[in-house]
């Protein structure tokens, strides 16, 4: 009961302390001060910041992939796919979830990995995609911007499970 009490007592002395202070009758008859003057961006899309690379929109083709994981195993279906440069993935969850896509930044060209990254939407964390959970849901990747060369890709949570990929641009 003293615990109590002496809980009730401290509450009491926090509310008083944190209420109160001064209340000022407000003048209603003057004008409100006048708000500094801030400039309004001119409309359409904000220019990216210095050394930050656009998002490119796929110009060609999507290729389809899979994400699984059941009684075989999980892996990407198909594995491995050659696309051109402007292509797309998308890439589908359909079992054995969560799942993303994400490249090793060491194994990705250095001439690509800005471009590649600033075409992955709502990353968690550099070239990496979000987590997808429920089947049905994709996720696509341009590809447009991207040079020729080798990207290996896997799924976070199924890595140490052999769950990889490769996607080669032409």
């Amino acid at each position: 009961m003293r615990f109590y009490a002496l809980a009730l007592v401290a509450s009491a002395a926090v509310l008083g302390a944190c209420g109160g202070g001064e209340n000022k009758a407000t003048d209603t008859t003057k004008a409100p001060p006048a708000a500094a003057a801030t400039p309004t961006p001119a409309p359409g899309a904000a220019a990216p910041a210095a050394g930050a690379v656009a998002k490119v929109a796929p110009t060609g083709a999507t290729v389809d992939i899979k994400m699984v994981g059941d009684d075989k195993g999980y892996r990407f279906e198909p594995a491995s796919v050659t696309i051109k440069p402007g292509d797309a993935v998308r890439f589908t969850m359909v079992s054995g979830g969560p799942h993303n896509v994400a490249f090793d930044p060491s194994t990705v060209p250095a001439d690509s990995k800005a471009q590649l990254d600033a075409n992955m939407d709502q990353k968690i964390s550099e070239l990496s995609s979000p987590m997808m959970m429920n089947p049905n849901e994709t996720y696509t990747i341009s590809f447009g911007g991207v040079k020729p060369g080798v990207y290996p890709f896997h799924c976070t949570p199924h890595l140490a499970m052999g769950m990889k990929g490769t996607i080669t641009v032409q």
